[in-house]
């Protein structure tokens, strides 16, 4: 399913997971990966060694990547690696629709200091932006980087953005033989009083049923056997971050609206809060135009 991965690393001492995690899903797909490190073209890095002319931040950059591309060789995953100057975000989106990858894989949070960029905003714009797919996951204590995934959710509204999701999730889970779990929410919280009370929960829950019944409906396609299917009704990102534990999942894939606009995020910002807050890795996908 994935032929390229790209890694961008910036040192942090609590990113060994996601760079084993990569790599497990490397080894799953047979990818190669490719660790990048951004040196921020908006900080003055230059300095002098030697009396030499030498970017603190380039250098700082080869040896982070070398780091982990020996990891890397470690578990036996083919790698590259490579050091680019740029401003972080768009930086890792052009190097990866120009290098044609299939994936990117981010962590939340980064370290503080010289290398601040994979701190949760850049990871953010980073997953508004890209054309290609992006797997984030939390470093924190609650992180649960289990793979392969047995359990994959797909959140849908039935909208554009979130149907180019729910096939990448298809795709994947076929991949894994996983379990597909779709939910769709009614989002009680965004309706007035006034049209809770003219609608009966037939009518309110039709749009997300219908929702459901097309994924479920498209599983077939990808030779997806098991499939479970929810209908709720709540606050979205509220209900797929407690559809988590009762159902074991592993991963999220979801869909996001891209660039036009406000860059606003699928749903509002239900992907952005699901990426910051969910315990699991999730894969945000653009809506293709």
């Amino acid at each position: 399913m994935y032929d390229s991965i790209l890694l961008p690393v910036d040192g942090s001492e609590n990113a060994t997971k996601i760079v084993h995690h990569a790599a497990e899903l490397a080894q799953w797909t047979d990818a190669t990966v490719k660790v990048l490190f951004v040196a921020n073209s908006t900080r003055d890095s230059v300095t002098v060694v030697d009396g030499s002319l030498v970017d603190a931040l380039e250098q700082e950059g080869g040896t982070i990547v070398a780091d982990v591309a020996e990891t890397l060789a470690a578990l036996g995953v083919e790698h590259g690696t490579d050091v680019v100057q740029g401003s972080p975000a768009p930086t890792i989106v052009d190097y990866a629709e120009r290098y044609d990858y299939d994936l990117i894989v981010l962590p939340t949070r980064g370290r503080t200091g010289i290398s601040r960029y994979l701190l949760g905003s850049v990871t953010e714009k980073v997953a508004r932006l890209s054309d290609v797919p992006v797997l984030t996951a939390r470093m924190q204590s609650d992180e649960q980087l289990t793979f392969p995934y047995e359990n994959v959710l797909i959140p849908t509204d039935g909208s554009p953005a979130s149907t180019a999701a729910a096939r990448h999730g298809l795709a994947l889970a076929a991949t894994l033989d996983a379990t597909v779990h779709i939910l769709s929410v009614v989002d009680d919280t965004s309706l007035g009083p006034d049209v809770r009370s003219v609608l009966s929960e037939e009518e309110l829950e039709r749009p997300a049923t219908e929702a459901v019944d097309g994924v479920a409906a498209e599983a077939a396609d990808y030779d997806v056997a098991n499939v479970e299917t929810y209908v709720e009704h709540g606050s979205p990102a509220e209900v797929i971050r407690e559809r988590i534990e009762p159902s074991e999942i592993h991963a999220i894939v979801m869909g996001t609206t891209g660039r036009h606009g406000a860059d606003r995020i699928l749903l509002g910002s239900v992907a952005e809060k699901t990426v910051r807050s969910a315990p699991v890795p999730v894969f945000t996908v653009r809506e293709q135009s």
